[in-house]
């Protein structure tokens, strides 16, 4: 199994990739080709031409969750196939896995959008939409966690956001947050995006999907902006006991969160271009 950032809000040194506030991750498992979230804007196309990466051949699209900074490039990605049907070149036929939620309109105090731009309508026309609030399986060893049950009283946030629902504002929850998990030889790998349904909720829910407790690695977004002090101190106490091989904490976890992570586990550098290769 392979990892490839194409996006991240950094870049490493020596490696000339675009960066931006986004996540996206090209995963290689089972001979399959999954997309996990699409950025901001094309720069994750630009960056996997850069590593000779062929986005056409992709077998699965999964949306971690609906935010422009996981979504919007969507919009960059349709005009690709698109393109490639115009001038009849190969490629996939690729379906796109999310959240029952993904395409409701999000707002937010002063902006009026702030989630996905596309509608199912538009976006069934291009991929195959398989929405899903329970855990679906895309190889042998991949599942997309659907909804993820809420456990931990610390990782409770306020609702800063709202969701449109047959056409009334309500809280947003997040209900639409998910995270991909990977069986290993060696235990789970789990893939995130921003983790607003809780990063430790996410992993203990992996781990009963998949019906395994070693975790290998977890990467993605924590959500770890100016946590609470109840937040953070129930976050490392949990990867206190995890005891995970290797942790790549990035995208919204900011730098004290991370300086806490790492006094209790094996917390790793994230970039543009990195690849992370599993047995």
């Amino acid at each position: 199994m392979k990892l490839t950032v194409l996006i991240d809000n950094n870049t490493l040194i020596d490696r000339y990739f675009l960066g931006e506030p986004g996540v996206s991750y090209l995963i290689e498992a089972d001979d399959k080709k999954i997309l996990f979230d699409t950025g901001y804007s094309d720069a994750f196309i630009r960056n996997a031409q850069k590593t000779n990466i062929n986005l056409l051949d992709v077998d699965h699209i999964v949306l971690s969750h609906a935010h422009l900074d996981h979504t919007w490039g969507l919009d960059p990605l349709i005009k690709l196939y698109t393109e490639a049907q115009i001038e009849n070149l190969e490629h996939s036929e690729p379906d796109l896995i999310a959240h029952p939620l993904i395409f409701n309109s999000r707002t937010y105090p002063g902006i009026p959008e702030i989630g996905t731009l596309l509608s199912a309508d538009k976006v069934s026309r291009i991929f195959r939409l398989r929405l899903s609030s329970e855990p679906l399986w895309l190889t042998e060893n991949v599942v997309f966690l659907g909804e993820i049950p809420r456990i931990f009283d610390f990782e409770q946030d306020l609702p800063e956001s709202k969701i449109i629902i047959d056409g009334k504002e309500s809280d947003d929850e997040l209900l639409d947050d998910t995270a991909l998990a990977i069986k290993t030889k060696n235990g789970l790998v789990i893939v995130t995006g921003c983790s607003h349904s809780g990063i430790c909720n996410i992993i203990e829910y992996a781990k009963e999907v998949c019906n395994e407790e070693n975790i290998v690695d977890i990467i993605g977004g924590f959500h770890l902006l100016n946590p609470p002090e109840t937040k953070i101190k129930g976050t490392v106490d949990y990867f206190q006991n995890l005891k995970a091989t290797e942790v790549h904490a990035c995208h919204c976890t900011d730098l004290e969160s991370k300086i806490a992570l790492s006094a209790v586990c094996n917390l790793k550098e994230v970039g543009c271009g990195l690849q992370l290769g599993y047995k």
